[in-house]
């Protein structure tokens, strides 16, 4: 079955084009211009991606994705982004509250596709395991799942993908942008930050585990024991 798209976006034409252009490209649909309505559907429904305004009539996008990221059952969903606000720091806050991308309206439909499959894309692994185990920390990659000592870890599609990214090649140093590379390829152009903001959430995240992502200064990052 293709995959669910879900929009939050107060402006039904925008929400319109949403509709022709994902489904035109093989994707299913589903728009909302408001909260309330999108809360309804998540209750039984859960999409394989949420493009997310942050100028809404009846909650503010970033009030969103904070309580999508605090509702376990949610908190997987990976989030893009769909804003007017174009300076560095709304975007930067958006993804420190878990958003996985960004585009500013107004966008190409083109560019628009490009980040959608980026970020649902599911990288594979250097490794033939289907999990990853450094130290307390074992990644089940067919579950999409992080676990710390026993207890699963709720991480966003693109910090799982990084931990993923790192713990595959442990010891291994890389850039930002090596590991932006590895996320999106050349289809994204982002500041350095990114990876630094979504490195910060994960070792929150991580708890006892968190000292196995190091910085390497002036370098990138690594993981290893």
């Amino acid at each position: 079955m293709p995959p669910l798209i879900a929009a939050l976006d107060d402006e039904p034409d925008i929400l319109e084009l949403l509709k022709i252009t994902l489904e035109k490209a093989g994707f299913r649909f589903a728009g909302f211009e408001d909260a309330e309505g999108l809360y309804r559907f998540l209750d039984r429904e859960k999409p394989d991606l949420l493009l997310l305004d942050l100028m809404l009539p009846d909650m503010d996008g970033l009030d969103v994705c904070r309580q999508l990221r605090k509702t376990e059952k949610l908190a997987s969903i990976p989030i893009l982004m769909l804003t007017a606000k174009g300076e560095e720091s709304d975007k930067v806050v958006g993804l420190e509250l878990g958003a996985d991308d960004y585009l500013t309206k107004p966008f190409s439909v083109k560019e628009l596709i490009a980040r959608i499959r980026a970020v649902l894309r599911r990288p594979g692994t250097v490794e033939s395991t289907r999990r990853i185990t450094v130290g307390a920390l074992v990644l089940d990659l067919d579950k999409f799942e992080a676990v710390v000592g026993g207890d699963k870890v709720e991480l966003t599609a693109t910090e799982f993908r990084i931990l993923q990214f790192l713990a595959s090649r442990r010891g291994r140093v890389f850039t930002r942008d090596q590991i932006l590379d590895f996320l999106w390829g050349h289809e994204k152009a982002v500041v350095d930050r990114t990876v630094d903001v979504h490195i910060r959430n994960l070792r929150e995240k991580l708890g006892p585990a968190a000292a196995l992502v190091k910085n390497i200064r002036g370098v990138g990052y690594k993981v290893e024991e």
